[in-house]
């Protein structure tokens, strides 16, 4: 009796161990060609978005309220000038003088200097050539006298070169004539001159000279 219970004891440890093993079995690592799990993760942003909104382009223009001055190639001022034209004088006085020995008289251009912002000069640009001239006359009231030095003095610069006048503009002439310690100024544009009406006498060149135009 004794040995049938301890077969039925028996028997019964070994169901008990057999159920245990097979509702627990071991996990196995997955095969290399299994699909591997899927993790939930925290979204990457996209690295384009993140240099698009940070970091604007190197070409990118600026603003519209910046603006580039284009630099002046001169970096210059302009101020009224005179230019001495020493050969032009020489031969001019040389002219007024076989009229007249005791007169003198000289020419020069006259223009604009280009002046740096350190002062110096960058250069002269003519505008004109002007003339002056100083007679010795008997009468300052003569005016049909002073009207014949002007046609005379007139003649002589309407001789000279073209190629020997500087500047684009018709030159003054300034007449300054002396008697006796007094003098009378005429100041006039050569082509002032120039359009007076054809026959007018002496004195009524000089009365039309001495108007302001």
């Amino acid at each position: 009796m004794q040995r049938i219970i301890n077969a039925i004891l028996f028997s019964t440890l070994i169901l008990c161990a057999c159920s245990t093993s097979v509702a627990s079995p071991q996990p196995t690592p997955p095969a290399p060609t299994d699909t591997p799990l899927a993790f939930p993760s925290t979204a990457i942003p996209d690295p384009t978005l993140i240099a698009t909104l940070s970091t604007p382009h190197i070409d990118q223009p600026p603003g519209d309220n910046i603006t580039a001055a284009p630099p002046n190639p001169q970096d210059c001022g302009y101020q009224w000038a005179n230019q001495d034209l020493p050969e032009l004088s020489a031969s001019f006085q040389s002219s007024i003088q076989a009229l007249q020995p005791e007169a003198q008289a000289n020419t020069y251009a006259f223009g604009e200097n280009c002046l740096h912002e350190d002062g110096s000069v960058g250069g002269f640009s003519a505008m004109e050539t002007d003339f002056n001239i100083t007679l010795q006359v008997t009468d300052l009231t003569n005016e049909s006298d002073l009207g014949e030095w002007i046609v005379k003095v007139m003649q002589v610069i309407e001789s000279i070169p073209q190629d020997q006048i500087v500047g684009p503009q018709p030159g003054r002439v300034s007449m300054i004539f002396q008697s006796n310690g007094d003098q009378e100024v005429v100041n006039f544009y050569i082509n002032q001159y120039q359009g007076l009406p054809a026959g007018l006498s002496n004195s009524e060149i000089y009365e039309a000279l001495q108007i302001p135009q």
